[in-house]
């Protein structure tokens, strides 16, 4: 029999009006509905009824990944299905998707098979508006600064320093360089231009600083302050000059008031998820917002939530940048694998996963055993979940079972892309043992002394195996600068390729002995984190030559077909 597609399954779900599924978690009367299916929360409300914030906190982060797919959102979801299932009260946090990657080569991002967040459709697209708060605030800024620029005001900045760029939500190569204020103004023959002509870009609107804000911000005043402290530019004698002082705060905080609201859903199984943020974790934090998953764990026992990519990208920066901020320490860590990927990992070509191969399972092992050891780093215990498929064999699975045993880490078989929570029983309750076990020692890689240089060198020796990090003479300057300037306190974003511990997305498994090329440094005052971009990896994506845009469409009866 054919399987049915993500976006058929979700489509014939039955819902609960949205009240009923809040009333799982007792806030039925602190939510705002968005339609039938979807709320806000009212985090200030729940805040002050229950001001402790005590579930267990649960990560869910995978192996590197590969076009094969792991399967970390669907494992999160049957997760949560799964400990409702066994009897918990637990909620989902997880992050809303970007329009780039749903038209893009990824899709959408709401889980799969039997484990979504619904109503699918909505999610993946426009959902209850934050990204378009997000982008906008972002382009208001960029206005406020060009407009600055325009008028010769104080404090003057110089049209060559300029770091702020302009986002939109989707991937579009062509934006990644452009050169903007150009063009006759509307005057016409007065000879006034369009504004003052420079060199500029888009990045996609996962990679705002404000996205980040947005995720790191405990609640509005905070938001608000953040966003004032962002360095737009710089005047001609290198001073930096900030969104406050181009009097940009309260404007955009007005664009994002609605939108720090977390938003509430629900799975197949009509357990409640909350969805809110949606930076990357190869060129952003990768996680959801810090409001959300407090919320949570004030109202549920458990809390499930996923950072993206792998434990090297979206985990080191769950713990490094979002741990540390919020003050939040996980009871347990749940690494997703599959058969395809540890094979692609272990040298098999992607066109001949289909046949049985233990002994490359055995050796894309190394990549599992590197993601474990970061995982053990930061004293958070963690399991294996092997997301099985229908064609994986057992012999397969049980190479996978017995490389973690050898390694002294449990790995239990999950079934929850075809059965739903059902088929994650065995992994709830060996989560639940895990996260009571009082076994987590949570420890942060770096102190905030060590300088910028360092943190981003221990990150790369410590987490990717590499031998060093090395940079143009130009960006150690850059390095230099900035930790002269007050921010050496800050944590490191990395920014390079999801697909390799090393900065040469081709180079799988486990590689050492690599070294991490840094090109640029960015700062991001606002998120209190600095960014060093490694290798080719770009903060505007391009299209692929088959793209997801070319397979969606709307169906006589008005539901979208071909997402997902």
């Amino acid at each position: 029999m054919e399987q049915k597609s993500d976006i058929a399954i979700a489509d014939e779900a039955r819902l609960l009006p949205i009240r009923e599924v809040a009333d799982k978690l007792g806030i039925g009367d602190s939510v705002l509905p968005w339609g039938r299916a979807k709320a806000k929360v009212d985090c200030a409300e729940i805040a002050a009824a229950r001001p402790e914030a005590n579930g267990k906190l649960i990560l869910v982060t995978a192996v590197s990944p590969t076009p094969a797919g792991e399967g970390k959102t669907t494992t999160t979801i049957g997760l949560g299905d799964a400990l409702n299932r066994i009897g918990k009260r637990a909620a989902m946090c997880l992050r809303e998707p970007s329009l780039g990657p749903c038209f893009g080569m990824k899709g959408g991002a709401t889980g799969g098979g039997h484990s979504q967040v619904v109503p699918m459709a909505d999610i993946n697209l426009h959902f209850t508006g934050d990204f378009h708060a997000i982008t906008t605030a972002h382009n208001l800024l960029a206005a406020l600064v060009d407009n600055h620029l325009h008028w010769g005001a104080e404090p003057e900045l110089d049209p060559e320093r300029i770091a702020w760029r302009r986002v939109i939500d989707m991937n579009d190569r062509a934006l990644r360089r452009v050169r903007i204020g150009i063009g006759a103004g509307s005057s016409g023959s007065s000879g006034k231009t369009s504004g003052t002509p420079r060199n500029s870009g888009f990045d996609i609107t996962s990679t705002s600083e404000i996205m980040a804000i947005f995720c790191l911000a405990q609640d509005l005043a905070e938001l608000q302050q953040r966003l004032g402290a962002i360095v737009v530019g710089y005047c001609r004698e290198g001073k930096p000059v900030t969104a406050a002082e181009l009097r940009a705060p309260g404007s955009m905080t007005a664009l994002l008031r609605d939108a720090l609201s977390p938003n509430l859903v629900q799975t197949l199984e009509n357990n409640p998820a909350f969805i809110h943020g949606g930076p990357f974790a190869n060129i952003a934090h990768g996680c959801n917002s810090v409001i959300a998953t407090r919320t949570a764990l004030r109202l549920a026992d458990y809390v499930v939530t996923e950072a993206g990519f792998g434990s090297d990208l979206g985990a080191e920066k769950f713990f490094n940048i979002k741990c540390r901020s919020a003050g939040f320490a996980p009871d347990a860590a749940v690494l997703v694998a599959t058969v395809k990927a540890l094979k692609m990992h272990g040298g098999v070509p992607r066109q001949e996963l289909h046949g049985e191969d233990c002994a490359a399972v055995t050796r894309g092992c190394a990549n599992l055993g590197q993601h474990l050891a970061i995982l053990e780093r930061f004293g958070v215990p963690a399991l294996v979940a092997v997301n099985r498929h229908a064609n994986d064999s057992d012999a397969e699975v049980a190479a996978i079972v017995e490389y973690c045993r050898e390694a002294g880490v449990a790995a239990v078989e999950s079934r929850h892309w075809a059965e739903g929570g059902v088929g994650a029983v065995e992994l709830a309750q060996s989560v639940v043992e895990l996260a009571d076990s009082g076994s987590a020692n949570f420890r942060l890689l770096y102190e905030d002394g060590l300088d910028l240089w360092e943190k981003t060198r221990r990150i790369a020796q410590t987490i990717y195996g590499a031998e060093d990090i090395a940079a143009p003479p130009e960006v150690r300057d850059e390095f230099a600068r900035l930790q002269g300037s007050g921010y050496g306190e800050f944590p490191v974003c990395m920014a390079k390729t999801q697909y390799s511990f090393s900065t040469d997305p081709k180079l799988l498994g486990a590689p050492k002995g690599h070294t991490v090329e840094i090109r640029e440094v960015r700062l991001a005052v606002g998120a209190g984190f600095v960014i060093p971009i490694c290798g080719t990896i770009m903060t505007m994506p391009g299209l692929s030559k088959s793209p997801s845009a070319h397979g969606i469409h709307v169906a006589a009866d008005g539901t979208v077909a071909g997402l997902g």
